[in-house]
């Protein structure tokens, strides 16, 4: 919602109604929700309000797990060179495409594409280990 208002700011005729504004969208995201879950609001129950905590609660489990692995993937690229280290960074994280890193890092193309490759696979294979150990 706050998203939503700091892109519209510019198109709010009266600044003095931005609490109006937030209450409306508000109210409108939480209906959207309830239409994407095909709740009627007329049915809505305490047991789905308790469905809505535990979606969030979900979420953020996910968002935890999504945390360590990250820093799961940072301390093993930590560890290789930093050549591999780079064009993985440049690849996966900066979005780049295989010309653009061999561009900016003077090498040929067809070698970003094994190193990534390598890169990748040592990723799959320590951090597999690490998953399968836990």
């Amino acid at each position: 919602v706050f998203l939503k208002l700091f892109e519209n700011l510019s198109s709010i005729k009266n600044k003095n109604s931005v609490r109006f504004w937030l209450f409306t969208t508000a109210r409108n995201e939480v209906y959207t929700y309830f239409r994407k879950k095909k709740i009627e609001l007329n049915k809505i129950s305490s047991e789905s309000l308790e469905e809505i905590g535990e979606l969030s609660e979900s979420n953020l489990e996910n968002e935890f797990e999504m945390m360590e692995m990250k820093n799961l993937i940072i301390n093993e690229l930590n560890k290789l060179t930093v050549e591999q280290k780079e064009i993985y960074l440049l690849k996966e994280y900066g979005g780049l495409s295989y010309k653009e890193i061999a561009g900016a890092m003077e090498i040929d193309e067809e070698l970003v594409k094994s190193k990534l490759y390598r890169t990748r696979q040592k990723l799959i294979n320590k951090i597999s280990k690490i998953l399968d150990d836990n």
